[in-house]
């Protein structure tokens, strides 16, 4: 059994590529955080290649940013290949098949302006609706 669950930030912005037959190929690398702290206190990290194949790339690419937390299913995969110095080179990546997108919309906004109010301050917006509500007598209510 091959399977891999990952969640974690991306290092940086995915990148996109097409192959030659127009298939689109995402990558990131996600940092996952270990379980246990070091003997320091501190808590390492691991840096893992994600590939991310077809329409899910896509998106990926689209709604995906450095910093963004992202929940990743998938297969490890080894490959090797040889690289300009004639050695032989391995590469470790996870090949997701589920890609969950787990920060809000808000958090990635977060240079929009709160509302300002009708008294001209600025309001936090969500409990500008509950303060406009008037107390309603227990007599009044129908049931």
């Amino acid at each position: 059994m091959n399977k891999v669950i990952l969640v974690g930030n991306l290092t940086k912005d995915p990148e996109l590529v097409t192959t030659n037959n127009g298939i689109s190929l995402c990558r990131f690398t996600l940092a996952v955080q270990r379980r246990f702290t070091s003997g320091d206190g501190e808590r390492e990290a691991d840096f893992i290649n994600i590939v991310v194949w077809r329409g899910q790339a896509d998106n990926c690419y689209k709604y995906l940013k450095k910093g963004s937390k992202a929940g990743v299913v998938g297969t490890l995969q080894t490959r090797a290949y040889d690289g300009n110095d004639g050695t032989r080179r391995y590469a470790t990546e996870v090949v997701a098949d589920e890609v969950e997108f787990l920060s809000t919309k808000s958090s990635s906004n977060s240079d929009e302006q709160p509302a300002m109010s009708e008294t001209g301050s600025k309001s936090s917006g969500k409990n500008d609706v509950v303060n406009k509500f008037e107390p309603i007598d227990d007599d009044n209510l129908p049931f």
